[in-house]
């Protein structure tokens, strides 16, 4: 497994993080608590030592509950990363920056992590309620207090980035991004990432699954398989598009010998600016399959195949 610093944290994370979305049971399809805490072990056995999780993945907090259970006995070897300011109310997604909220989840959030510190502790999303200048002061507090080793934001703008260095003393941001989604690169927010020296976090690596080449048919929505919900590959005019994109893939990775997976792994990790990218499954053979990405390196003729592929079908 490589590392990199993340950003001016001086905190080492693995090139490819285990993202615990899935864990939450109501949003990638049902799963079964007990092999995501074996994923997680696994993770760290392999060297995967980024594990990156939110009081918001589950409606009763299920993804950090099991990363606590997971993690004990093995906390010095994890880089825990999660978040705030996301709430689930009567199953909705509701953002509350309210310092007053937020002092009370870090203290949660320990608690179901079963640890006494978070080395990377994200907001999760901006709130135009409350605004983000409150929560960015108590990022800054709780470093000093030592309760968190890193501050950092997800999915912010470049301007609300300026805001939360200066206020929050930042180490890092969380954006989407994947060879398919290509956004927060074409509006400058992780450019901006790269010149102020803040780590890159990417989640969505695998655009939720469409980017292992596992799906035949778009899956089916049910009250806990609602991905197609937030990512639009699943859905047309994208779905036929991203289907052409992934057989240029096929062709790559047959090549080398490697998945499909791996070599959309390998994209978002040869992108300049990011750090690490996040990799969300509950099983420990899928794991080990795509942390096989950071084992080498996509040429610049394969990159330039895949990403004139991207041009044709989507740009």
């Amino acid at each position: 497994m490589k590392y990199r610093k993340f950003g001016n944290s001086g905190i080492d994370v693995s090139v490819v993080g285990l993202g615990t979305w899935p864990l939450g049971g109501d949003f990638f399809g049902e799963t079964d608590e007990a092999k995501g805490i074996e994923t997680i072990q696994r993770a760290i056995d392999i060297g995967v030592n980024l594990i990156d999780t939110a009081p918001a993945y589950g409606q009763n907090h299920e993804a950090e509950t099991a990363v606590g259970k997971a993690l004990k006995g093995r906390r010095e070897k994890a880089v825990i990363s999660t978040k705030l300011g996301v709430h689930r109310i009567y199953g909705e997604y509701v953002r509350c920056l309210s310092p007053s909220v937020v002092q009370v989840e870090l203290e949660n959030s320990l608690k179901r992590l079963a640890t006494d510190y978070i080395d990377i502790y994200f907001v999760h999303w901006p709130d135009n309620n409350f605004g983000i200048e409150g929560a960015l002061e108590l990022l800054a507090k709780f470093k000093k207090d030592g309760k968190i080793r890193a501050g950092a934001v997800s999915n912010f703008s470049v301007g609300q980035m300026e805001t939360a260095i200066k206020i929050g003393g930042i180490s890092g941001i969380q954006p989407s991004a994947s060879l398919l989604d290509r956004s927060n690169f074409e509006n400058g927010v992780i450019p901006f990432a790269r010149e102020k020296n803040l780590g890159v976090m990417t989640y969505g690596s695998l655009g939720g699954g469409i980017l292992t080449g596992a799906f035949e048919k778009p899956p089916v929505v049910t009250d806990k398989e609602l991905r197609s919900f937030f990512y639009d590959f699943f859905t047309e005019p994208k779905w036929d598009k991203c289907k052409t994109v992934i057989g240029t893939l096929r062709e790559v990775a047959g090549a080398r010998g490697v998945t499909v997976a791996e070599v959309a792994i390998n994209w978002v990790l040869a992108q300049p600016g990011v750090t690490t990218a996040l990799i969300g499954t509950t099983k420990p053979a899928n794991l080990e399959r795509n942390a096989k990405a950071a084992d080498w390196e996509l040429s610049a003729d394969e990159l330039a195949k895949i990403d004139d592929s991207y041009k044709k079908n989507l740009g």
